[in-house]
């Protein structure tokens, strides 16, 4: 079969960092390829080279489509012969329709003005293509993260795609609707889409892909061919990291201790439509214990946590809340955060990091009065603690005054984590906290827990993956449609358990409603 891209010998430089060293890729037309690494490895980095958004005189080495050598300015010219890359962070506009986003900078133009009978009819065509139900006319705001990426899908497919990048695109997904996604690209391959994805989740990857590239630090480590070659998680989980992990979840004894937080029968409003999104939800914590919560996306779960912290979400919230058996009334994140509370956002890029400040400053922002007096920030002291913190998390970077925006997905994670270990809490909300990381961040992020929870701090985990709850949790509440249905100890809990607990929730509220 022909190669339809050759990406020869490529490097690229970032402020004196080498983010890809002399890497090699070949595709063939018609495949699904595709590309693994650790978080760093340079992954994004070299299908933001491949479809020109580090244009030409950016990088060394050649790229060669169809054949001939390109030498993209922008993004545009890649989109002209038909590679089209869908990022990890959507780029839709949520106040625009289906139809507009689909179209924007590529409208349906009559002489004088844009043809809106053309540009929703053609939309609605490209929508069914996907297999999404949905009107053009529907505004992006009003559907979720699922059906916004078959919206990206079905806007490349207006582009005449014919190789498409698809970087992380069921990190925000459900397994049902992840699985849904990959069978499309599946059946584009049919329809002579050639397309290169990139995951974390290496299930996927071996399920659907002709080809396996696997990055390490910006290096090409090796191609392995599906039927020929050892296309097993741990071979490539040992190629991605550079040693053997013989387990996903670090070893922890539990000591569990008394009480730190609870709430009982804690409700909570959606701030705009009024609807109950947390009914009568109640749940205890104890010290030098990892606490999971588990559910479909939509469940509540993201909105209790938010709600918790300082009503950070949510309208008309009543109910009791304690820390260490006094009962205490939240207001705001400053006061959640003088009661030793803290909260990891699962949007790490837009409520959790100021992406275009420096590790430094980011890492001391949650609690800036342990290294200021009277207003004056103390930089001496500020560089040492985020020094110390960057050392301990084992963030990759040039130095603590690198930007944020230019680290890795799981590099960033580490720096929010950073930041509210800074602020020195004892209970900690982690709200889906290794969403769209490789597997050797995820094993970092998981030790941290392990290591909070062994000083006797309290992690209330709420996860979209079932093996990541199962695997690190000591006990684990399930939510369907704002309540807890159920709540099991560690040792009875199992995948099958906690979707049985969910199914019944689900007859339960379709027969009362």
């Amino acid at each position: 079969m022909a190669a339809i891209l050759e990406m020869k010998n490529i490097t690229k430089d970032f402020s004196g960092v080498r983010a890809l060293d002399n890497v090699n890729m070949e595709v063939e037309e018609g495949q699904i390829h595709a590309l693994v690494g650790e978080n760093g490895a340079g992954k994004s980095t070299l299908m933001n080279v491949l479809s020109g958004v580090y244009p030409y005189g950016t990088y060394e080495g050649d790229i060669c489509y169809k054949g001939a050598l390109c030498k993209f300015a922008g993004i545009k010219d890649s989109e002209k012969l038909g590679i089209v890359i869908i990022h990890q962070e959507l780029a839709l506009v949520p106040l625009l329709s289906i139809g507009e986003n689909m179209f924007l900078g590529n409208e349906q133009k009559t002489a004088f003005t844009v043809d809106w009978d053309k540009t929703y009819h053609r939309a609605d065509e490209l929508l069914q293509t996907v297999g999404l139900n949905e009107s053009s006319r529907t505004l992006i705001k009003d559907i979720g993260v699922a059906k916004q990426q078959l919206v990206e899908i079905a806007k490349a497919l207006s582009k005449s795609v014919k190789l498409l990048i698809l970087d992380e695109p069921t990190s925000s997904l459900t397994e049902e609707d992840s699985q849904k996604l990959l069978d499309l690209i599946v059946n584009l391959k049919g329809e002579g889409v050639t397309s290169i994805i990139i995951s974390h989740k290496l299930n996927e990857v071996i399920g659907v892909a002709d080809k396996i590239t696997i990055l390490r630090d910006g290096h090409t480590i090796e191609t392995l061919v599906k039927g020929l070659d050892d296309v097993s998680e741990p071979h490539i989980v040992k190629d991605m990291v550079g040693r053997e992990m013989t387990g996903r979840f670090p070893k922890r004894e539990s000591h569990v201790g008394d009480v730190s937080f609870e709430i009982e029968n804690w409700n909570v409003h959606h701030p705009l439509y009024g609807r109950k999104v947390c009914d009568n939800v109640s749940l205890t914590l104890h010290r030098g214990e990892v606490v999971g919560i588990s559910g479909l996306i939509g469940a509540g779960r993201t909105e209790l946590a938010m709600s918790m912290f300082g009503r950070s979400y949510g309208a008309n919230i009543s109910g009791t809340m304690r820390i260490d058996g006094q009962e205490v009334k939240l207001h705001s994140p400053k006061e959640a955060i003088a009661h030793k509370l803290a909260y990891i956002t699962e949007d790490r890029k837009g409520n959790g990091l100021i992406l275009s400040k420096t590790i430094r400053e980011n890492t001391t922002l949650a609690k800036m009065s342990r290294i200021s007096k009277n207003g004056v920030v103390d930089t001496d002291l500020e560089i040492s603690e985020a020094a110390a913190y960057t050392e301990k998390l084992l963030v990759k970077c040039s130095s603590i005054e690198q930007l944020v925006n230019n680290l890795s997905g799981g590099n960033q994670q580490k720096v929010l984590v950073s930041k509210w270990m800074f602020a020195e809490p004892d209970i900690l909300i982690m709200d889906d906290p290794t969403r769209g990381i490789d597997v050797g961040a995820k094993y970092e992020i998981y030790t941290i827990i392990n290591q909070l929870v062994a000083e006797g701090k309290t992690v209330l985990m709420i996860s979209s993956e079932m093996p990541e709850v199962l695997g690190m949790c000591d006990r684990i509440y399930v939510m369907y449609e704002g309540r807890i249905v159920g709540e099991m100890e560690k040792a009875e809990a199992t995948q099958e358990g906690i979707m049985s607990l969910i199914l019944e929730a689900a007859k339960e509220y379709a027969k009362n409603e």
